[in-house]
């Protein structure tokens, strides 16, 4: 019998499961749509949130009191240090130079109460800038090298100026200068470059290290007068005093070296007396630095003598050390060895002139 109603149990079997196929897939229609509804729903209120805020966001008061608060304004007032924001009281301004008499030490009292650095390493020369401004009633501070001038400012910067060799050991004037220039407590200060060097590069390239000024060596009052009074305020005055006369040699212009003391014979006398102590035995010094090559050393020497030489008036002695000077640069030849014995002959003959005359 069950035979017999084989058939409709299969059919009604395949429609039952095909009802529940479609009672199931229904129902996972409606579980998905319900789950989008609420998606959509939740963005909805995330969207009315955002906009709720950027609504708000302006009504914010951010003028807070207390420290830490922030102002309305998003604009940031960097305050500059106060080295910065504070000028110095002080300025380099400079002014023309009149035609003016030749100078004596005298006119030098114009400038009284001024306050100069010195940075030179050579004695001599020390002896020269002190004793030309001896009585000036200008106050000088005299050190060796560039580091020692450093030194000093970190302790007092109130100069008018810095009188700076370029050569000097341990710090040369270029390196020391470039220090100072990028300090801005010192922009007040005039820095003067004291050098022999006078090539239009040499010159640039004092400039470039913050150099306003270049003083040549040797000396001249004139020269250095010029520097004092295009850079203060003080009034020159008239002073027509003849410079003395001095006798004269083959090996010293007398007349020469006492114009670059300013005059004052007894000075004179001293710097004379100073370069003997000191260059007596020069030609040997000279002779060793050669002979064993150390080149930089002697050209160094030599530039110390060619500045001492000029300011005392030994115009000889001071060719001859040029002329090695220059042949240095000629290595394979070493033709500055021939011109030791001129060199040689014009020390003895100027220092026996010097003597004569003390």
């Amino acid at each position: 019998m069950l035979l017999e109603f084989q058939n409709e149990i299969i059919i009604i079997t395949i429609i039952v499961a095909i009802c529940l196929v479609v009672v199931f897939l229904a129902l996972k229609k409606d579980t998905r749509t319900q789950l989008d509804t609420n998606s959509v729903k939740e963005e909805a209120i995330t969207s009315q949130s955002i906009k709720t805020e950027v609504q708000i966001a302006p009504q914010i008061d951010l003028s807070g009191s207390e420290e830490g608060d922030f102002g309305p304004s998003l604009k940031t007032t960097v305050e500059e240090p106060e080295e910065q924001r504070r000028k110095s009281d002080k300025t380099i301004t400079k002014r023309d130079v009149p035609k003016h008499d030749k100078i004596t030490k005298q006119k030098f009292t114009e400038f009284s109460g001024q306050r100069i650095l010195i940075a030179e390493d050579n004695l001599i020369n020390q002896k020269v800038l002190a004793g030309l401004l001896a009585g000036s009633g200008i106050e000088l501070v005299i050190v060796d090298d560039g580091q020692e001038a450093l030194e000093i400012l970190k302790q007092d910067s109130d100069f008018l100026l810095i009188l700076m060799d370029a050569h000097m050991p341990i710090m040369d004037g270029f390196e020391a200068t470039r220090i100072i220039r990028s300090i801005p407590k010192y922009d007040h200060i005039l820095v003067v470059a004291l050098s022999g060097d006078t090539a239009s590069d040499d010159i640039a390239k004092m400039k470039r290290a913050g150099m306003a000024e270049q003083l040549e060596k040797p000396l001249r009052m004139e020269s250095l007068y010029d520097i004092f009074y295009a850079y203060t305020r003080n009034k020159a005055t008239e002073d027509d005093s003849d410079f003395l006369q001095v006798v004269m040699t083959k090996d010293l212009n007398g007349e020469q070296g006492l114009q670059t003391c300013g005059g004052d014979e007894e000075f004179y006398r001293d710097i004379l007396n100073e370069f003997i102590q000191t260059y007596e035995n020069s030609t040997d010094t000279l002779g060793d630095l050669l002979h064993f090559g150390k080149l930089k050393e002697a050209d160094e020497y030599l530039l110390d003598i060619i500045g001492i030489t000029a300011n005392i008036g030994a115009n000889p002695l001071n060719a001859i050390a040029s002329d090695i000077k220059v042949a240095l640069s000629d290595t394979q030849e070493r033709s500055y060895l021939s011109l030791t014995s001129q060199y040689k002959f014009h020390v003895e003959a100027l220092i026996q002139d010097i003597k004569e005359y003390q």
